[in-house]
């Protein structure tokens, strides 16, 4: 009699495909042929920081450099904390294997590979500053993503501030694009948790009579938690500085014009939720503004995994000048017939839409 019927419950299971269901892997693909795309990856500091790790950064970028026609890919924005360490020698061959120096090249390798291929703008986090995080603003940035490193990312710069060590570097710059459907867009970098000169350099940018019809977008490092709040404080030893409220109350409210924010810097080991944040907020001038924060650095097996398992954002803008449509993927599950099932996540903060003023 149980045999019966667990054999019914078997065929019932198997008919309504609850039972070795496998959805079959589609490659990325924009929905329509005349949209633009933007990738979005996440804080590479725990790729960069075991030599083991690092192939899975390049093999990220290199799956970019790879997809720019098929995915229209226009603009590769990165969150921060290219490194781990800014000026480690000496890693203790647990929490890192690899001294600061081969942090940097190993980052700068790899998103030298979609060098001249297409522009990518990257944010500098707290553990991009420092000796083995945010201890000083000292940065060896500069040195190894230099205004003159990609020419596809050069040739958009239009305003460059200061950073605190009184050199002009792409830490604080504002970089001028214009989409395939014609909307001017102002990117704009902010050094992690922005000085209040920063911000006024900032405002003053982006008030500008040329870019006052321009779409603003933000990226910095730290801005929300996994709450969608705006962070109020960290502690970190700085003596002056603004996190995402700070930087939401003093810029991005006030403006007319900023209309996309986008940060990293928060995460949990293996709980995809506590990485990603997203609002909508309305500026000074009317117009939404939509937040996201998206990071994946202890998914993987933690703070001392994989890295990330590869996971990285597709934005997909549509050609109605308005729509966004955000996906999460990973090439890294996506190489293989045998991980490609993972290789989407689809839970409702990993896969959405929204919509620009």
């Amino acid at each position: 009699m149980k045999s019966k019927i667990l054999l019914n419950l078997l065929i019932a299971l198997l008919l309504t495909g609850q039972v070795f269901a496998q959805k079959k892997y589609v490659a990325p693909a924009l929905s329509d042929a005349k949209s633009w795309s933007m990738i979005l990856v996440p804080d590479p500091q725990t790729y960069v920081k075991f030599e083991r790790n690092q192939p899975i950064l390049e093999l990220m970028t290199t799956w970019i450099k790879e997809n720019v026609e098929s995915l229209n890919i226009k603009m590769v924005l990165c969150t921060g904390d290219l490194v781990e360490q800014n000026e480690m020698i000496n890693p203790d061959g647990e929490k890192a294997n690899q001294p600061s120096k081969l942090q940097w090249e190993s980052v700068a390798r790899s998103f030298s590979k979609l060098d001249g291929i297409v522009p990518f703008i990257t944010a500098a986090g707290n553990h991009d500053y420092g000796y083995s995080n945010i201890s000083s603003r000292n940065t060896n940035f500069n040195k190894y993503f230099p205004v003159d490193k990609n020419f596809q990312t050069q040739k958009l710069v239009r305003e460059v501030a200061q950073n605190a060590e009184k050199i002009p570097t792409l830490e604080n710059a504002a970089f001028e694009f214009t989409s395939p459907h014609g909307q001017k867009f102002l990117f704009l970098t902010l050094e992690f948790a922005p000085r209040d000169t920063t911000l006024a350099w900032a405002k003053g940018v982006i008030n500008q009579d040329k870019y006052k019809q321009h779409k603003v977008v933000v990226l910095t490092h730290s801005y929300m938690n996994s709450k969608n709040e705006h962070m109020i404080k960290e502690n970190y030893p700085i003596a002056e500085g603004n996190y995402g409220a700070g930087i939401y109350q003093k810029l991005v409210q006030p403006s007319k014009n900023i209309q996309l924010v986008f940060a990293g810097h928060i995460g949990a080991p293996d709980k995809p939720k506590e990485h990603v944040a997203f609002r909508t907020d309305t500026n000074a001038g009317g117009k939404k503004v939509q937040q996201m924060v998206f990071n994946a650095q202890a998914l993987g097996g933690g703070w001392y995994g994989n890295g990330g398992d590869g996971w990285l954002r597709i934005l997909e803008f549509l050609p109605d000048g308005k729509t966004v449509k955000v996906r999460t993927f990973s090439p890294f599950f996506a190489i293989s017939p045998t991980t490609q099932q993972f290789a989407w996540r689809t839970a409702n903060y990993d896969e959405f839409s929204f919509v620009l003023d």
